[in-house]
């Protein structure tokens, strides 16, 4: 389907004032999507397995390309830089510190820092170590303990780095990974999400007694229609030990508009945008947790395999419009802080590399050299950023949903919160 323009007497009209100069522009990445070179861990498992559609091959390299990937990020203009420490690289065995792998980690931060923007690190991107894959990954009541223990350790270290952090990524999303690739059976799902929930609790006071100005939180994958249930196992019981909320959207669902199924078998490129889902997604928390900010922790648009969408819908039309659409929210009342671009190179996609959500492209599986290619939207976020959001005149390149379904009566009954 094209993409439509707005039509005249839309009341998506005008575009809202700048997100102000306190608003926060950033880039995010992962360790296992993104560094290459992976350690053992139940993700290099799941590949060496064949239960994935691609092979991880080299990875795009940020483990050595670290430098110029930050300093790409810089040129934007951005003030954060979110990565993952992981914990399959830092703790190889039970007993065992890689001293080597954290300088690594060392020198990413200080990058980061000396390009003036601010660490954004999280502690848990779906990735474990083979060892605690072997004593069954978060099924093992143990797990709760040894996560503390190297998260407190990396805490340790990095505590006045000036760094926001976040505990685990997507928590729901994890344990769904988890039962699709095997990492956990059904009935050990319940338990993995409560050692999550008690991880995040003890970190989160851990952090705050050892970086007290720091920022802490998990995310929430926004899955229309279903966020109640979403946010009854992992979000609503943490709800007391967030500083911000962090807020993942990359599609909606309305009734003009259900292609979001294709997210189920991952042809993310399938999905046709919705970025006014991005306005409900943000009032629907500012009002069920009005004391939180709001960080949008990642938003982007993945390609088929870097190919143009043949709806003619650009990655600088996607970024543009779902700017638009926070300055709306956050005209009407929602306290959106942060807005983070997922990625700032394309990577692997949890099995698969052809969707490229990457502001630079690269051709991991068959260019040897992995050179980063700009994308439409690296002109197009270095504009955003530098003008504090859309111009005065923008109009959205996709039209409101009908009756989109995203928070559900509000977003249908009230399009656009007019």
């Amino acid at each position: 389907m094209a993409a439509a323009p707005l039509v005249a007497g839309s009341p998506a009209q005008a575009a809202p004032a700048g997100l102000g100069a306190d608003f926060e522009w950033g880039v995010a990445t992962s360790g296992f999507q993104s560094e290459g070179s992976p350690p053992d861990s139940n993700w290099s498992r799941y590949v060496s397995s064949g239960k994935t559609h691609d092979p991880y091959g080299s990875g795009p390299d940020f483990r050595h390309r670290y430098r110029e990937d930050i300093a790409r990020a810089a040129a934007l203009g951005v003030d954060v830089f979110r990565f993952s420490v992981e914990w399959a690289r830092v703790q190889p065995t039970p007993d065992g510190w890689d001293e080597a792998e954290f300088a690594y980690y060392d020198d990413v931060i200080d990058e980061i820092r000396g390009h003036g923007m601010k660490p954004m690190i999280t502690l848990d991107h779906w990735v474990y170590p083979g060892w605690i894959a072997d004593r069954g990954g978060w099924a093992d009541p143990d797990t709760l303990a040894r996560w503390l223990t190297n998260a407190e350790r990396v805490v340790e270290r990095y505590a006045g780095a000036g760094a926001d952090w976040i505990t685990f990524n997507e928590p729901t999303v994890f344990v769904q990974k988890e039962l699709t690739f095997g990492g956990i059976s059904l009935p050990a799902a319940p338990q993995m999400l409560d050692r999550m929930v008690g991880a995040h609790r003890a970190i989160y006071d851990t952090i705050h007694r050892l970086d007290p100005d720091a920022r802490v939180s998990s995310n929430v994958s926004y899955i229309p229609a279903a966020m109640g249930a979403v946010d009854s196992v992992f979000a609503d019981r943490v709800r007391d030990k967030l500083d911000f909320l962090g807020l993942y959207y990359y599609y909606g669902v309305s009734l003009d508009n259900l292609t979001a199924a294709a997210a189920v078998s991952d042809a993310f490129y399938d999905i046709r945008p919705q970025p006014d889902g991005i306005y409900h997604a943000a009032m629907y928390y500012a009002r069920k947790y009005p004391e939180l900010p709001i960080y949008v922790v990642e938003n982007g648009m993945p390609t088929d395999n870097g190919a143009p969408r043949p709806d003619g819908y650009t990655r600088s039309d996607h970024l543009r419009d779902h700017v638009y659409w926070l300055g709306r929210a956050r005209a009407e009342g929602a306290d959106v802080i942060g807005y983070n671009y997922w990625s700032i190179t394309d990577n692997y996609e949890w099995g698969t590399y052809r969707p490229r959500f990457g502001l630079y492209t690269v051709d991991t599986l068959t260019d040897p050299t992995l050179t980063r290619r700009p994308t439409d939207g690296v002109a197009a976020y270095r504009e955003l950023i530098a003008a504090g959001g859309v111009p005065a005149d923008y109009r959205p390149v996709m039209a409101p949903a009908f009756c989109s379904l995203v928070s559900p009566p509000q977003s249908c009954l009230s399009p656009t919160g007019s």
